[in-house]
């Protein structure tokens, strides 16, 4: 049995890494914290503190265990959660959609851990195959992605389904796919939009609409662009240094009215209590925890180790970019989360798993003996 501390360098402590993802989940909690007040049902909050509490044994978990162990449980644990994500679609709809699996008062969305579960297996099958150079040879990456993509697009989470793409693009690229094969499935994928956009439904539609036309909503209060329109509202209400310093603009409650402020729209919050000033500050440590994950990933030579690093960064960094821009009316509302600070334990606990694999990789740099692939990216 291979020791929990085997080749272990802890003088490689991502202790950066490490900080600015204890900063952002800090920030996320204050930023509850106001949606706690600014609706009046408190308590949100404190269970994310709870959900906090189990996510830091849950990183350091995933980090304490050589990463390579992780790779022989990558295929099951994507085989478990397709059942999970198959079982979901049979449970009574929550908020006009199936996505969770009750477990008494907790509620578990099974496409958070698809995700992490999905750059695992495509990481161990991109670690011995050389086929993927050619372009037949990336069909099957892009069939483990379309498994939990068509499955998650069901519920129906377009969103979250689209986040797969960009994140196996990246890591073939990283794993040395020619990049002409990659731009040519990438326009493949522009000449299905009309296709896409034929089958997404009305309301889909009409926040890609509200997000070309940004109307005022103001004298049509709900209706189509609302969220975008209360979103960038209740962003500009910050100022520059936040209410939290200045105090609070506007008095009248409706001016704060934000639906899934605490979870989807917990960015346009951090600019309500900690102005512009707090969302650069945001940003700045999402760009510090990216920075410190591609050095982990140029740093590890070890294919599965790099790969895996390499998926992670991808995924998160693209959910900040889609929920940041769509915060600010630059790309339609999705429903997807900010890593380590919307509510919610499934999206808290798989992001803190997945940033302890990238400590795992930084801790054990080290070469394997075995079957190596053709060649890596630097």
């Amino acid at each position: 049995m291979i020791s929990p501390f085997a080749n272990l360098r802890a003088d490689r402590v991502p202790w950066l890494f490490l900080a600015a993802a204890a900063a952002l989940v800090l920030i996320g909690l204050s930023a509850i914290e106001r949606g706690d007040e600014l609706v009046g049902d408190g308590g949100t909050a404190e269970k994310q503190i709870a959900w906090v509490i189990l996510g830091v044994p849950t990183l350091i978990g995933t980090a304490a265990f050589p990463y390579r162990t992780w790779r022989h449980f990558a295929y099951p644990l994507l085989f478990g959660t397709v059942l999970l994500l198959i079982a979901v679609l049979f449970l009574p709809p929550r908020n006009g959609a199936r996505r969770w699996i009750p477990l008494g008062l907790l509620y578990f969305q099974p496409s958070e851990v698809a995700k992490l579960a999905f750059v695992m297996a495509l990481a161990t099958y991109l670690r011995f195959r050389e086929n993927f150079r050619t372009l037949p040879g990336l069909v099957p990456p892009f069939l483990i992605a379309l498994v939990p993509m068509g499955l998650i697009l069901v519920e129906p989470d377009l969103g979250t389904a689209l986040l797969f793409l960009p994140v196996l693009m990246s890591m073939l690229f990283a794993a040395g796919a020619r990049p002409r094969h990659l731009v040519a499935v990438g326009l493949f994928g522009i000449a299905l939009l009309p296709a896409l956009w034929m089958g997404m439904g009305d309301y889909q539609k009409a926040r890609v609409v509200a997000v070309f036309t940004q109307r005022d909503t103001g004298s049509a209060p709900r209706g189509d662009g609302y969220h975008l329109h209360q979103s960038k509202k209740v962003l500009m209400l910050g100022g520059t240094w936040g209410s939290e310093i200045t105090g609070m603009p506007s008095s009248d409650p409706l001016d704060y009215h934000l639906p899934a402020g605490r979870t989807d729209f917990i960015f346009c919050l951090v600019g309500e209590r900690w102005g512009l000033v707090g969302c650069g500050v945001t940003l700045a440590l999402y760009a510090l925890l990216f920075k410190c994950g591609i050095s982990v990933a140029i740093a590890t030579k070890e294919p599965f180790g790099r790969l895996v690093v390499v998926g992670i960064i991808a995924l998160v960094a693209t959910q900040v970019a889609i929920n940041t821009a769509m915060t600010v009316g630059l790309m339609p509302v999705t429903g997807i989360t900010l890593p380590l600070m919307s509510y919610g334990g499934s999206s808290l606990l798989s992001t803190l798993a997945a940033l302890g694999l990238v400590v795992n990789v930084s801790l054990r740099p080290g070469f394997e003996v075995g079957p190596m692939p053709f060649r890596f990216r630097d």
